[in-house]
């Protein structure tokens, strides 16, 4: 029995509906051919069929050509780890060419729906190579969301026609909940719970004295511990940390704008606590993440914040708590 395939974060590009159609320079091809062509019946001037001839060969070719250069080509999503709803993130695709010997030229990506439309150009793209594409995108609201449409085109290789063909990136982009700057009265409650713990900083509790070593600092030689023992001895200091917090999120959902409001304070408290150090606990009705520290931790929050579903939640058990004891912070959501 065949094993199954591996999962793919890319798939084929395809372009089951290209489209084709004449620039300027084209047009002018065109009107010259077909203005050509009936000299040529009219008069039975074989010159004149011969231009007929080169100008309907130029225009298959030019085809063929295009073809070739937007054949087999692989889009690879690029996402940044963190996207929050309202702020500009960089969002971009890895353009690879997947033939074995034979170059695209002259591509031009767009994005779909923008306004206005990002693109950029790719002059060449050798055979077996990639290149990434970025740009700018802002996301109005939290939520997963689809990783924007592209349209790739070429006018490769006399510039008579552009061929284009629409691309569906198989993604999607996390956007957690806008975060606001945390105002003075709370960070002075924060502050207020704030606990050391056992490792070496600078903080305000005693940690350890050892002897002065060059380059220490002389407000922190220890003067009592130093004249008796007849050396210098300095103090050691423990580093402060925010105290462990669980944020509780208070209700079941009410209003779109009292919710969306909710969250949103729940995620910046999720980033600035977060950046002391303190460990974290996220529960509310339908959503608990456990207590815990770090860049990971951090995007488990906001993760499940992005996609917290009131709907849901109206319908999820009681609440869920670590047994640990934390300071509690509640935060309204309707």
């Amino acid at each position: 029995m065949p094993s199954p395939s591996p999962p793919r974060a890319w798939r084929w590009t395809t372009f089951p509906r290209r489209t084709l159609w004449p620039t300027r320079d084209g047009w002018w091809c065109l009107a010259a051919a077909v203005g050509l062509g009936f000299a040529a019946m009219n008069t039975g001037n074989n010159l004149l069929y011969l231009l007929v001839s080169m100008l309907l060969g130029l225009i298959i070719v030019s085809g063929v050509l295009s073809e070739q250069s937007m054949r087999r080509l692989r889009f690879s999503p690029v996402v940044p780890d963190e996207v929050f709803a309202g702020r500009p993130a960089p969002l971009g695709v890895r353009l690879g060419n997947r033939k074995r010997w034979r170059t695209s030229y002259s591509l031009t990506v767009d994005v779909v729906g923008a306004n206005p439309s990002p693109s950029a150009y790719v002059p060449r793209l050798p055979a077996s190579d990639e290149q990434i594409v970025t740009w700018e995108a802002a996301f109005p609201a939290r939520g997963r969301h689809p990783f924007p449409a592209l349209r790739i085109s070429t006018r490769f290789p006399f510039g008579l026609f552009l061929k284009s063909g629409q691309v569906v990136v198989d993604a999607a982009v996390i956007v957690y909940p806008a975060v606001r700057p945390i105002d003075a009265v709370a960070r002075r409650q924060l502050a207020a719970g704030g606990a050391s713990i056992r490792r070496r900083g600078r903080g305000t509790e005693l940690y350890n004295l050892r002897d002065y070593h060059a380059g220490d600092e002389p407000r922190m030689v220890h003067w009592r511990s130093s004249a008796k023992t007849g050396g210098l001895v300095v103090r050691e200091l423990e580093a402060d940390t925010a105290a462990d917090v669980r944020i509780l999120l208070d209700g079941r959902g009410g209003d779109r704008e009292t919710l969306e409001r909710g969250l949103s304070e729940a995620a910046s408290l999720v980033v600035h606590l977060a950046r002391s150090g303190g460990a974290i606990e996220l529960t509310g009705p339908g959503i608990h993440v456990p207590p815990g520290r770090g860049r990971d931790h951090r995007r488990r929050l906001l993760t499940a914040l992005a996609l917290f579903d009131a709907e849901a939640a109206r319908m999820a058990q009681p609440l869920r708590r670590s047994t640990r004891a934390l300071r509690e912070i509640r935060v309204g959501i309707g």
